[in-house]
């Protein structure tokens, strides 16, 4: 699976979270669009990499480097053919082997960025053959409440755009807020020259889950097959019908706190969001989440949180906020709130033990205070990355790129409160930081009370705990990037049944020892 987008960053790493929401890092380290998370979650693979998600930043990279090297021995570089192939040959690329790659171009049909990538896919269209590709159209149907009309000419408008480049849609899958009615499907397909059962109505659901069922049920899985020649034996989607079951019929409703600095674009979060709500899935528990801004926090304190089972505190960058998140988790741990920390969530949970477990006045991470007395958090220079091959860096390296990356094999500790979530002291998760804890405090936070129950390979911090809580646990991973709704996750899973059994009463069995 694919993912084309056509602005100019070489890839997302660099880009603000309120600008185009969360990077979703691969199983390689590769920082990628949120669209690969939602591919793999709905898919269940990690299949995802660096070959996965190309921008126009990334392809005129690759060919303004191989025009420097001499490659196109002395040619006049062009978007035809240049760019153009080098879009194809990424697709290729990112195929593999597979017999099947869905591509998504992201953008609208008539951006002037967007037009490379559409060239490159009609010309695939010519070399492979109709049976050998599918053009699959997302299109936007209005409807507009103070007439109650649906209005179907924005479809019939980017239709015309597609047509007038050379594509003629195969299917349209037609956005809109309530199911499209038969007439409107018709009109559809007489102005847009696709058979009225590819025109396909993708409504608003109540539950983002239900739409695999939705898009089957209206045969869209079958149209991709005959065009393909593929025989397929009928969907099995029994793993979906469990997912919504449990979802709409919760036994139990937990309320928890997510402490961020990103909170007016809940997309910032969303791998993190989906992760809850699959521990809420599969523990049968309904979990509201309240995205608390930590710079509220500092200005108001923590009574925002004092009502709610459980506090979360997600990864971010940048010292806005910062002590509203150290305060929350002060609360957790003195209130016996379950709390779960996920990357800056762990190195804030370190920075608090520091400074009222073990009484180190000023404790810090040197990205927020290069001049604390106690930099317990600072930037490592050398580690091993997910090929176990060496990474250096400094103060002076730059931005994109350069941060600890990609899927690592993790250490924890027998019997510690992260081996029985795991069910597993050997776990691989995925990276993405360049602080790390400072191993010079780790005699002193231990002889306080902080328990370092992960380790990376190279002897890093990878997770820390607290025992006597209900449930108090910080990761410097992410392991919401292996969250999936089929699956769930073990941490997120146990997170959530300590939520909900604090919220009863009860010490949850993860956590008895």
């Amino acid at each position: 699976m694919i993912k084309l987008d056509p602005y100019i960053n070489v890839d997302p790493g660099t880009m603000s979270p309120f600008q185009h929401g969360e990077v979703f890092v691969t199983h390689d380290g590769t920082e990628t669009d949120l669209d690969l998370g939602h591919y793999e979650r709905f898919v269940r693979t990690a299949k995802g990499g660096r070959h996965s998600n190309y921008t126009t930043g990334r392809i005129y990279e690759s060919v303004i480097a191989k025009e420097r090297r001499g490659d196109y021995l002395g040619a006049t570089v062009q978007v035809i053919p240049h760019i153009t192939n080098e879009i194809k040959e990424s697709i290729r690329k990112g195929a593999g082997d597979a017999d099947i790659c869905l591509v998504e171009i992201g953008g609208t049909v008539g951006d002037i960025e967007s037009l490379p990538f559409l060239e490159a896919i009609r010309q695939m269209g010519v070399e492979l053959g109709h049976d050998r590709v599918v053009y699959v159209h997302l299109t936007l149907v209005p409807y507009i409440p103070t007439s109650s009309e649906i209005k179907t000419k924005p479809t019939q408008h980017s239709v015309k755009e597609l047509r007038s480049i050379g594509i003629q849609p195969d299917i349209l899958v037609c956005r809109s807020e309530k199911p499209l009615p038969s007439d409107e499907r018709k009109k559809i397909a007489l102005f847009t020259n696709v058979p009225e059962k590819a025109v396909i109505s993708a409504y608003d659901a109540d539950d983002l889950y239900k739409i695999p069922a939705m898009m089957h049920d209206q045969g869209l899985d079958g149209i991709v097959a005959r065009q393909l020649g593929l025989d397929l034996p009928e969907a099995d989607l029994s793993e979906w019908t469990a997912v919504v079951d449990a979802n709409q019929n919760p036994t139990a409703e937990v309320d928890v706190a997510m402490v961020g600095k990103y909170m007016d674009l809940k997309d910032s979060y969303i791998s993190l969001v989906e992760a809850l709500q699959h521990g809420g899935i599969h523990t049968r528990t309904k979990v509201n989440i309240h995205f608390i801004e930590s710079t509220d926090i500092e200005k108001e304190g923590t009574g925002v949180l004092e009502h709610l089972d459980g506090i979360v505190v997600p990864g971010g960058f940048g010292d806005r906020g910062i002590e509203g998140k150290i305060q929350a988790v002060r609360l957790a741990r003195e209130n016996n709130i379950p709390y779960l920390g996920i990357c800056l969530g762990m190195q804030v949970a370190v920075i608090e033990a520091a400074r009222n477990m073990a009484g180190l006045e000023g404790a810090m991470s040197t990205e927020f205070d290069p001049d604390t007395p106690h930099p317990v958090v600072g930037l490592i220079t050398e580690w091993q990355d997910a090929s176990g091959a060496t990474e250096e860096r400094s103060e002076a390296s730059e931005m994109g790129g350069t941060m600890r990356l990609g899927g690592q094999d993790v250490s924890l500790v027998e019997g510690s409160l992260a081996a029985r979530s795991y069910g597993s002291t050997a776990i691989v998760e995925r990276h993405r930081h360049r602080y790390e804890v400072n191993n010079n405090y780790r005699d002193r936070l231990s002889a306080a009370g902080l328990v370092f129950s992960g380790l990376s390979v190279d002897d890093l911090v990878e997770m820390v705990e607290i025992e006597n809580h209900p449930f108090f646990l910080a990761s410097q991973f992410h392991p919401e990037f292996t969250s999936n709704p089929r699956d769930g996750h073990p941490l997120f899973k146990s997170y959530i049944a300590a939520v909900r059994e604090h919220m009863e009463g009860e010490l949850p069995e993860a956590a008895q020892g």
